[in-house]
């Protein structure tokens, strides 16, 4: 019986399979040294790189101060606004306060901790009510931020030389 010539110079599926296996395995190797040499090491962060009091800052603060710094910025024409703009700025921030109030009073009426007679997942719901409280009083901490920066806005308004139509708008 003849073979095709083909068949016979082919090599056997196992050998073609370990063949192809070997390929892939350098492929892969060979990737993973070069990329490894010229990485460069993790950044360790140390406590001594850590500051010791940490202040969350509120956005509104930021977007206030942004607000005072672009007003410091201007020559002295520019920073006197016209009266519509010191009504429309301080009616922003009244909306804020009120906002910002509003949350705080439905945060604090949900705030409930677990009876003494309760059964199941006290701990928990003990802890989450505490998250609230802490919540509130951040928020408080915010609102009084809040307030100031109202006070201070019609203040300014005020020695511009509007009337109280302009910085106590209600």
């Amino acid at each position: 019986m003849a073979l095709p010539a083909n068949a016979q110079d082919s090599q056997s599926l196992g050998d073609a399979a370990r063949q192809a296996r070997q390929q892939k395995q350098t492929k892969t190797s060979q990737p993973q040294t070069k990329e490894a040499v010229p990485s460069k090491p993790a950044k360790v962060i140390t406590n001594d790189e850590i500051p010791q009091s940490f202040k969350p800052v509120a956005k509104t603060s930021i977007v206030g101060a942004d607000r005072d710094a672009d007003t410091a910025g201007r020559s002295g024409e520019q920073a006197k606004m016209s009266a519509e703009q010191w009504k429309s700025q301080i009616e922003v921030e009244k909306h804020q306060v009120s906002s910002l109030q509003s949350q705080i009073d439905q945060l604090s009426e949900s705030i409930r901790f677990a009876p003494a007679n309760c059964v199941a997942n006290c701990v928990q719901w003990n802890e989450r009510q505490r998250e609230k409280q802490q919540q509130v009083e951040q928020m408080k901490s915010q609102l009084e931020d809040l307030k100031k920066r109202l006070e201070d806005m019609q203040e300014q308004a005020r020695q511009q030389g509007y009337g109280s139509s302009v910085y106590d708008p209600d």
